[in-house]
């Protein structure tokens, strides 16, 4: 949504924090599967580390000759554009994203666990069929919200796609996964990083100290993936920019300063994020639990206040697309199911996971949202910030590649 209503986000990237101006951070963004997207950061690191087959998409081989240490570190949170507001406060980040980076996208939806999955797979979401932060499971009435995914479904069933991080290791490499203790073992983390050794590290200074050990041990080689989530939970909480969001980032700054000290001669360090954010005004948020138009013919509603998934009644889908367009307007873009396929939004989808996806496709333009208040948790409908959506500020992210 670029209208004059429409207030530009904090964080939309400028010249002033050294990075090059980008483009306006309500443009709508494709992702760039195979040329630029954030499903292309760990085959190229395996093809910089010699597994046999890697693809190098983004051309890291020349820069990285002779590396063979590589850790991956995942800002959730961290958009491109949100780079210059973290400047700061955060002047390493900038420093490096100055000299050392480049944006990429993320896939679609832009959100944390399609991210994650993306990111560990090296596949678009419609391959892998982590297709939102909430899906319905087929054939039921269920939402499953992926970040509260314990062992049902079947996270090697529901994620079908191997992972790059067995692969790295069915070719030699020592592979270990560093994130939050209690994330070890939950579906989100075995649809992700299955085939890396799990290491818990609760803050900045565990999570630095424990990816340099993982890194530095053994002499051949080696890929440490890591996770830091709170620069992304300040923004949901408090806001873009917020005092919470500042303190975050300059802990991320921190972590980046530790983590490049560190490398060894031989290896490498590659930051990046799993989405941007953008904040949402309460005049731009619409409740579809307390307009029946947005109810009529809706059997359950997934996705999030970014992009809603529905599922609508048998020969609803055009009333349902009629009464959505009219209420949102501008808003957002209503499409079928099929239309949103054929965008390329997920890359291509096969059958089984194709369900997984809404009949109607809600996909929330500008700074707009569509909340769910009474049947969704309503911890929900109080964030400040949300992602999702397709728009530059959430899709565009960073790629930072820093050498030992």
């Amino acid at each position: 949504m670029t209208d004059a209503a429409t207030p530009r986000p904090r964080g939309s990237a400028t010249p002033d924090a050294g990075i090059p101006p980008e483009r306006d951070p309500f443009a709508l963004v494709t992702p760039r599967y195979g040329d630029g997207s954030l499903a292309d950061v760990l085959p190229s690191a395996l093809a910089v580390l010699g597994v046999p087959g890697a693809t190098d998409r983004l051309g890291l081989s020349g820069r990285l000759a002779g590396v063979r240490r590589i850790a991956v570190l995942l800002v959730d949170g961290l958009g491109w554009h949100q780079i210059p507001t973290a400047a700061p406060y955060a002047p390493t980040l900038a420093g490096l994203a100055a000299t050392a980076g480049r944006p990429l996208t993320s896939g679609f939806p832009s959100t944390t666990p399609t991210s994650l999955v993306t990111l560990g797979t090296g596949a678009a979401p419609g391959a892998h069929g982590v297709l939102g932060f909430t899906v319905r499971v087929p054939g039921t009435e269920r939402v499953l919200t992926h970040i509260e995914w314990a062992a049902d479904p079947d996270p090697m069933r529901w994620q079908p796609v191997p992972t790059q991080l067995e692969r790295a290791r069915a070719a030699g490499v020592a592979v270990t996964v560093v994130s939050r203790p209690e994330f070890g073992g939950s579906g989100l983390t075995v649809a992700a990083n299955r085939g890396g050794d799990y290491r818990g590290a609760a803050g900045v200074d565990a999570l630095a100290t424990t990816m340099l050990a993982a890194l530095t041990a053994g002499t051949g080689p080696t890929l440490v993936s890591g996770y830091h989530p709170d620069l992304d939970r300040h923004g949901h909480l408090t806001g873009v920019d917020s005092a919470p969001w500042r303190v975050a980032a300059a802990e991320v700054d921190a972590l980046l300063a530790r983590l490049v000290d560190g490398l060894p001669p031989d290896g490498a360090l590659l930051v990046t994020a799993d989405h941007g954010q953008l904040d949402v005004p309460a005049a731009h948020r619409f409740d579809l639990d307390t307009d029946p138009r947005l109810r009529a013919g809706i059997e359950v509603v997934a996705g999030e206040p970014r992009v809603r998934y529905l599922h609508v009644t048998p020969g609803a889908v055009d009333d349902v697309v009629a009464a959505w367009s009219a209420v949102l307007g501008d808003a957002a873009r209503v499409r079928t199911r099929e239309e949103a396929v054929a965008s390329g939004w997920f890359g291509p989808v096969p059958e089984e996971h194709l369900a997984r996806i809404g009949d109607v496709v809600v996909t929330c333009n500008g700074t707009y949202a569509v909340l769910a208040t009474r049947s969704e948790n309503p911890f929900a409908s109080r964030l400040v910030a949300y992602d999702g959506s397709d728009t530059a500020a959430e899709m565009t992210i960073p790629l930072l590649v820093v050498r030992g």
